[in-house]
């Protein structure tokens, strides 16, 4: 068996997934012909971890799950395009982690729009400007995003899916040697979460870090000065093309930042392993036990709750607080059913997904 030899093997293999993936696109074009004239979803993210599990289970290759999920993932992306084009906003800028979680879901051939603030990727899935919306929500290091979390409250939108990524930070830079480096850019997180490396690396030398709002706009500086570096993500030193000088520079190989994916009247069918988020307001909160009597309800029914958070509700001049809850299970199960009934006009369902932990 000679190089060449596998490599023709190779080649007649990849000619192989191309005809096959043809006859999956094709497919996929009539069953977006079917979805079009019955007002149908496009985007199913059960349906997908559907066929994941199911692929997973009759694997016996070299391929892991994660390798299943990032091959298909991508051919569901595509898929979803020739179904109907849709156009996804997200937290920017260009090679942030929120457009890599974006790009992660929704593939590169979508349509993408790269805004300034967590409310403008709001307004613009509410405004229909949009169709999907991508944005942190929290970071098992640094805790939740506010502004997400108030978002959930104002607007009438609704949870389609989540995502999780490991955040890895990259040390880009033109520069040939460290000692040449003057100014190193990063966002004032990014430095915190990489100290041990630039502690390790810098100590002894002369460059200044320069916070800036975005470890993009640090990549894009890196890429414009010589005598510079950038602490950013892989994708941003890709996008502004400097050179990687050293990956995986983050102080904790467990920091992941957790993303939802927005809609507007998007409804889930259950996939068996759901998760679903409330807000609750609740009257009388002042009064001792009306917390705790809602809360008891979801023990009583076996239900996990996995995470509650209070938000001050800013009416009036007293302390008043409203709740987002995430529990397992999904709103079509009958227990938790009971509880949506019993609270309707305290509670708001803002949907039922796929969980992902």
């Amino acid at each position: 068996m000679t190089l060449e030899s596998l490599r023709n093997d190779i080649d007649t293999l990849d000619d192989q997934l191309l005809t096959l993936l043809n006859q999956r696109m094709e497919l996929v074009r009539r069953v977006g012909e079917l979805k079009r004239s019955t007002n149908a979803v496009i985007y199913r993210p059960e349906r997908e971890k559907q066929i994941i599990d199911r692929l997973h289970e009759q694997n016996n290759g070299l391929l892991n799950r994660p390798a299943i999920e990032a091959i298909f993932l991508e051919i569901f992306a595509v898929s979803r395009n020739l179904e109907l084009p849709e156009r996804v906003a997200y937290l920017g800028p260009e090679g942030s982690f929120t457009h890599q979680a974006a790009e992660s879901r929704f593939g590169a051939m979508s349509t993408y729009m790269a805004l300034s603030t967590i409310r403008s990727v709001f307004e613009s899935v509410e405004t229909e400007r949009a169709r999907f919306g991508v944005v942190p929500i929290e970071n098992n290091q640094e805790g939740v995003v506010e502004e997400a979390i108030d978002l959930l409250l104002e607007k009438d939108l609704r949870i389609v899916a989540e995502i999780q990524i490991p955040v890895h930070f990259t040390f880009a830079t033109q520069a040939e040697s460290l000692a040449d480096i003057t100014h190193i850019y990063s966002k004032d997180i990014a430095f915190r979460q990489c100290s041990r490396f630039l502690n390790d690396y810098f100590d002894e030398l002369k460059a200044e870090l320069i916070p800036v709002e975005s470890t993009s706009k640090a990549a894009k500086l890196a890429s414009q000065q010589p005598y510079t570096a950038a602490v950013c993500s892989g994708i941003a030193a890709k996008l502004f093309d400097v050179p990687v000088l050293f990956d995986n520079i983050e102080d904790s190989d467990l920091n992941r930042t957790r993303f939802l994916i927005l809609a507007k009247d998007f409804v889930n069918q259950p996939s068996g392993h759901d998760k679903t988020t409330l807000i609750a307001r609740l009257p009388n909160t002042q009064s001792p036990g009306v917390l705790a009597e809602f809360l008891q309800e979801f023990n009583t029914r076996n239900i996990n709750l996995t995470k509650i958070e209070s938000r001050p509700l800013r009416e009036g001049a007293t302390f008043k607080y409203w709740f987002l809850l995430e529990c397992e299970g999904h709103a079509n199960d009958p227990d938790l059913q009971e509880i949506l009934n019993h609270h309707a006009a305290e509670v708001k369902l803002l949907g039922s997904y796929v969980r992902v932990s």
